[in-house]
């Protein structure tokens, strides 16, 4: 298991757990991002990563990925 701050462009990954703020926890459920959810890593930067479900492409900071485990 890893973050998925360190997963790479393009690569598939299914999120394991996640844990933060409430807030933005509800943000992702939102999306439909949540445990069991299969995601891609489309774009990773310095400081902000890129991904896509099934429908929907999302911009977080690494920060929060680094508290989804994947």
């Amino acid at each position: 298991m890893k973050a998925l701050s360190a997963a790479k462009p393009g690569e598939y990954c299914t999120i394991k757990w996640l844990f933060g703020i409430p807030e933005v926890l509800e943000i992702m459920k939102s999306y439909h991002i949540g445990e069991g959810s299969r995601i891609q890593v489309l774009q990773c930067g310095k400081d902000r990563l890129i991904i896509k479900t099934e429908d929907t492409k999302l911009a977080m900071s690494t920060e929060i990925a680094q508290r989804i485990k994947v």
